[in-house]
């Protein structure tokens, strides 16, 4: 299983963190043990002082694929969540500015958070029109609509099975809006994808 995560897809994001608008998708990877599931608390680490929250909508592949062409993308995966890209956006910091890789940032064990799934079947909305939200501590932090990213949904999955090939159960990240921010001990986030609570997680 892989957690595919998909950077700056949000321009004014992109912006926000003093960003170059990119002219392609920007694409890491978390590995396995960055899941985190089932509502469960996260554990502020040690390793850094500025834990960030990026809360974003994810995609459950469902088939084999590689090289998808966009207009069969919807074939590829079966359902939706809200989830957090957890950052320690201090560790990012530093080693971009030395030239560094950052995946250590990024991909330390439980820094995926994933609501419950969603089946698509059981969504009567077209994909542009879907929207989310993230809540920190009962209070609306970000939130988006699918026509706000700068590649949509069979774009990202066309663009990322050009290089990597997706397997049942894969996850796809499809990027942060505006309004991430940092988190402390004792705060609470929630997901909401069109009005409906699918994540919690607490910080302890």
């Amino acid at each position: 299983m892989k957690i595919i995560c998909i950077g700056r897809n949000y321009a004014k994001h992109a912006r926000e963190l003093g960003n170059e608008v990119p002219d392609q998708p920007v694409v890491f990877l978390k590995p396995s043990t960055a899941l985190l599931i089932k509502d469960r608390p996260l554990y502020y680490p040690d390793f850094t002082e500025e834990l960030h929250y990026e809360g974003e909508l994810v995609l459950r592949i469902s088939r084999l694929g590689k090289c998808i062409d966009p207009c069969f993308a919807h074939r590829y995966y079966d359902a939706v969540t809200v989830g957090i890209d957890f950052t320690a956006r201090d560790l990012q910091r530093a080693l971009k500015n030395k030239g560094l890789p950052w995946e250590i940032a990024k991909g330390w064990d439980h820094s995926a958070a994933i609501g419950r799934w969603i089946p698509i079947e059981k969504i009567h909305l077209p994909p542009d029109q879907w929207h989310f939200e993230l809540r920190k501590n009962d209070t609306v932090v970000q939130q988006a609509q699918l026509s706000d990213m700068l590649w949509d949904i069979p774009a990202l999955i066309s663009y990322v099975s050009q290089y990597f090939t997706l397997h049942i159960g894969d996850m796809l990240f499809t990027g942060t809006p505006p309004g991430v921010g940092p988190v402390q001990i004792g705060d609470v986030l929630e997901g909401y994808f069109l009005g409906r609570r699918v994540l919690r997680t607490e910080i302890k």
